[in-house]
């Protein structure tokens, strides 16, 4: 009897493998390819100072971030993981009790829920990565870069 349930039990983890592997390539399937230039992208104006434009995957956003010099980004935190590259300019980081300058060709990684605040030194551009994506900014709902609006 002992060999009829460990039997069972090997056949169901491959009946669970093979329906695991199917769900996976299924989801592979719907992921499709997309060429997107930049200029194609709605420029979305958040307040004077602040434009952004941002391309959204399955599992990731990439986002344009064009500040001008003085531009505030209020502290505020998020469940997102973000990568920073500054391509342009200089952003300064208020975050975890440091303060931050990330120049141009310089990377600032930053953990989920750490609250943050951010100026522009300079006019800058920058490109952030979120993981997963920011649905504040898909749905708009994202009042702390709008000035309230």
């Amino acid at each position: 009897m002992a060999k009829t349930k460990r039997t069972v039990k090997k056949t169901s983890r491959k009946k669970n493998l093979a329906r695991s592997r199917k769900s996976d390539s299924s989801s592979v399937k719907k992921m499709e390819l997309k060429y997107i230039p930049w200029d194609a992208v709605e420029l979305e104006d958040l307040n004077p100072l602040l434009q952004r434009q941002f391309v959204v995957g399955q599992e990731m956003m990439l986002a344009r971030v064009l500040l001008k010099k003085g531009c505030i980004v209020p502290e505020h935190s998020h469940h997102n993981e973000q990568i920073t590259y500054v391509l342009e300019g200089a952003l300064k980081f208020w975050i975890d009790g440091k303060v931050i300058v990330v120049n141009s060709g310089e990377v600032l990684t930053i953990p989920p829920h750490m609250p943050h605040k951010a100026e522009a030194l300079t006019d800058t551009v920058d490109l952030d990565v979120f993981s997963p994506p920011r649905a504040d900014w898909i749905n708009k709902t994202d009042k702390y870069l709008r000035g309230g609006r």
